[in-house]
């Protein structure tokens, strides 16, 4: 059975709907890309799935639907969000926000400044200081200190210097590496989502087109659906 688990997923913003027909998967310890052009639904997806908005359709998370459940009870059960635009708490300091939501587990102060050392220079600093590349390493590092099963990322690198993409993409590989996490990642980089991506999935107009091992993505495919 797959961890996460989406059929025929729709769902509206006031009275435009936004997703159509959307299904994807995620097994424990897998990565999948969630990919297509801007505006086409992959955020939207996201905020479903977290119970940000409302939608319909099937959508479990280890075998249980997600639809009555509010966004903290989503999270408790083990989908840990770092959502686009990193939303750190500005007036906390990096401490602070790492253990603002964090639980029991085996990613705790030691293990997420072990994969961003970054961090541990800066534990006293004010999240409203820290450069775009730090908040995201800090946005990544507090989802992981809920001790997710499902880590999901929106746009991780959108917006960052070339250095530090590499630095979050490095983190990525090797949270696939030795976490077991199972990642729902969303990215517009092909080649970095081809190097770390099991799968793929990719979204047209609110609907899901495509799907399949990354490596089965044919340069048509790609041009079709996420080139310019």
């Amino acid at each position: 059975m797959s961890l996460l688990e989406v059929e025929s997923l729709s769902a509206h913003y006031g009275p435009s709907q936004a997703l159509f027909d959307v299904s994807l998967s995620v097994n424990a310890g897998e990565v999948v890309a969630l990919m297509g052009r801007n505006g086409m639904g992959k955020s939207t997806t996201v905020k479903a799935l977290c119970r940000m908005i409302a939608s319909h359709g099937e959508l479990r998370f280890a075998g249980q639907s997600l639809h009555c459940l509010p966004s903290h009870r989503v999270a408790r059960l083990g989908v840990g969000l770092v959502p686009e635009g990193r939303r750190c708490f500005a007036s906390l300091n990096v401490r602070d926000n790492l253990i603002a939501a964090a639980r029991p587990g085996d990613w705790t102060l030691i293990s997420v400044t072990a994969l961003f050392p970054r961090l541990g220079e800066r534990m006293a600093q004010r999240a409203s200081t820290l450069s775009g590349g730090e908040q995201q390493m800090l946005a990544i590092g507090r989802a992981l200190m809920t001790n997710p099963r499902l880590l999901v990322l929106d746009e991780a690198t959108e917006g960052l210097a070339p250095i530090i993409r590499q630095e979050i993409w490095a983190a990525i590989n090797t949270l696939k590496r030795e976490s077991g996490l199972a990642i729902l990642l969303i990215d517009k980089s092909l080649n970095e989502l081809a190097r770390v991506s099991d799968r793929a999935v990719i979204l047209e107009r609110g609907r899901s087109v495509w799907a399949g091992e990354i490596t089965a993505m044919t340069p048509d495919i790609s041009q079709q659906y996420i080139g310019v």
